[in-house]
């Protein structure tokens, strides 16, 4: 990158204690602590000062946990609401669109907001002499293959053979990407599980999911961008969740906003939804249980094969543990809320008429529940309100551009045995830079 660039000065605390502590270059989890707590980022800078808009998602590198900066990256794009805003009869409804929307300043070539964690997590890493480990439904996958393969990091994704549709490029992926999978009728709860396995060997990196401080502050760009073009910190927070760490970022960011002083000191609502049948989160609040609800592992890969948001399937969100979702919707008040296919469906083709663009069925499912909020009158008409369309412009980027697919390797069945994974993982990258030392197995 010709840009100049200075590391960004933090430290990291356990939400949990409060003990501070420094960043050992991967840090997961608070050092000597037991109980499970979330980690955050606490930034050098208290008042965000944005670059400008050439730097794609570093223009927010002062609240980033990274060394480095990448080619490539996109922004979220902020702008005021009118069509969907006149339709629903709200005065001050502002859109924060990830995805592919050059008109609107939005270049985001996998068309998901999965990319504000890949630039950020890639950002972080010090060093590519192992190969990092992601976990996904889909979305997430296409992220970190196209920023892994555009900057030469080893990667390792393991995903649901049922998702490997999600896995579409708009130029080929190098050979340092694998794909491996799990067979057809698994769920992404099962491609955490086989991407456990190859953490466990020697040579492979956990990205972390939401553990990950660069996931969370590189998701909390959509509200690092809506802020700053709104002024204001908002009144309401629209999302669609599978794990919710999108909502614990938007949460933290706000907190960061109250401490700069600048913008207001309310908090967002965090008004966040999930696609039924399949609402672990929304179940759970409901009941008010910081526990997750039981759910049977073959009712929850039917309900998974039911919903069309395949991407919102996390049957273990980072939801009970100290600073996940459940401590952020009752520090910021909110709801759970919840959207059948056909009122995604619906939502979709109205976003698109009255915005002009098409967006994925995640970013629906929340379009959908604000459609419905709003309708009900449980919306002040002046609030100002954020919409997060966390994908979008997919059909867009296939009518201008060739799109190639990415295969998987190898497909795994639910349950692999470690000596299994590791032997096909050593074929994998045996004709790679990274030497995968002898384990045991």
């Amino acid at each position: 990158m010709t840009k100049e660039f200075q590391a960004t000065q933090y430290r990291l605390e356990s939400v949990k204690s409060g003990k501070r502590f420094d960043d050992e270059g991967w840090t997961l989890d608070a050092p000597g602590e037991s109980d499970p707590s979330l980690i955050r980022a606490i930034y050098e800078k208290k008042q965000l000062e944005v670059k400008d808009k050439s730097f794609g998602i570093y223009r927010f590198a002062d609240w980033l946990p990274i060394h480095k900066i990448l080619e490539g990256s996109s922004a979220p794009a902020t702008y005021k609401s009118e069509g969907l805003a006149k339709y629903l009869g709200l005065n001050n409804l502002h859109i924060t669109f990830s995805g592919y929307w050059p008109e609107k300043g939005a270049n985001f070539r996998t068309c998901s907001f999965k990319e504000t964690e890949a630039y950020t997590v890639c950002g972080r890493l010090n060093s590519t002499d192992q190969v990092l480990v992601v976990a996904s439904a889909g979305n997430t996958a296409r992220a970190f293959a196209r920023v892994c393969s555009d900057n030469n990091i080893p990667l390792l994704l393991t995903i649901p053979e049922d998702n490997l549709s999600a896995l579409w490029f708009d130029e080929p992926i190098k050979d340092n990407v694998r794909v491996i999978a799990t067979k057809s009728g698994s769920d992404y709860f099962d491609a955490i599980h086989l991407s456990n396995i190859a953490c466990e060997l020697d040579g492979f990196l956990p990205e972390g999911g939401a553990k990950n401080i660069a996931r969370r502050d590189g998701m909390g760009t959509t509200v690092l961008s809506a802020v700053n073009e709104i002024g204001q910190i908002p009144d309401y927070y629209f999302q669609a969740i599978g794990s919710g760490t999108g909502a614990i970022a938007a949460w933290e960011a706000n907190l960061r906003f109250i401490e700069d002083g600048r913008y207001g000191d309310n908090k967002m609502k965090l008004m966040v939804s999930q696609n039924a049948p399949f609402l672990p989160i929304y179940n759970a609040w409901k009941a008010d249980s910081r526990a997750m609800l039981p759910l049977e592992d073959v009712l929850a890969r039917k309900q998974v094969e039911d919903i069309d948001a395949k991407v919102l399937s996390n049957r273990k969100p980072p939801y009970p543990i100290v600073g996940g979702l459940y401590d952020a919707l009752k520090d910021a008040g909110g709801d759970v809320l919840s959207a059948t296919n056909q009122e995604t469906l619906e939502a979709g083709k109205i976003f698109l008429e009255t915005e002009g663009n098409d967006i994925h069925p995640a970013a629906a499912v929340a379009v959908a529940t604000l459609i419905r909020e709003a309708k009900a009158g449980n919306l002040d008409k002046d609030a100002c309100i954020m919409l997060n369309i966390t994908g979008g412009g997919e059909e867009k980027i296939r009518r201008e551009k060739e799109v190639t697919f990415l295969k998987a390797s190898h497909i795994f069945d639910i349950n692999p045995d470690k000596g299994t994974v590791k032997e096909v993982l050593d074929k994998l990258f045996e004709s790679s830079d990274i030497e995968l030392d002898e384990v045991e197995v």
